[in-house]
């Protein structure tokens, strides 16, 4: 009984220190974005090709501690699916395929990109800047991040 007790508050004690680790998955490039061990603060990690998301995640998830993955759900103003929508559902069963027991949840992503362009605008960056596309989805994960660990403080 004992040792059930003692496996359970190291399981726990692991979950408190995983990150939440975020996709802004596209048809050419994925925004990825990470929280810091104490699921406070959301930041950008990188932007990849699509095709080389999933060999990336491998090493960085044995590397870092990730609790859940969260997966921007593309949806258009009136909650009909996006034309990017099939691309991420497949997205997600690879996902799911390559780690079986990570918690993958999918989250609303419409203004992403829309406050990306307008933090960029804010922040100062130049025009040049702010049509760096990698950028604006590797913020575009970062805000979606940031949001999802704002609702989790609550």
């Amino acid at each position: 009984m004992k040792e059930k007790i003692i496996t359970f508050v190291q399981t726990k004690k692991l979950s408190v220190l995983g990150r939440i680790i975020a996709i802004d998955y596209g048809k050419k490039r994925t925004g990825i974005a990470v929280s810091d061990p104490m699921k406070l603060i959301a930041g950008g990690l990188t932007t990849l090709p699509s095709s080389e998301v999933i060999p990336f995640l491998k090493q960085y998830i044995v590397e870092n501690n990730v609790d859940i993955c969260l997966l921007g759900e593309p949806r258009q103003m009136n909650y009909q699916h996006s034309e990017n929508w099939n691309r991420v559902v497949q997205f997600k069963k690879d996902l799911q395929k390559s780690f079986p027991e990570m918690e993958i949840q999918m989250v609303d992503e419409r203004f992403t990109s829309v406050l990306a362009h307008q933090t960029m605008l804010e922040g100062g960056l130049k025009k040049k800047d702010r049509q760096n596309k990698a950028l604006v989805d590797e913020l575009s994960a970062t805000i979606l991040l940031q949001s999802y660990l704002e609702t989790i403080k609550q």
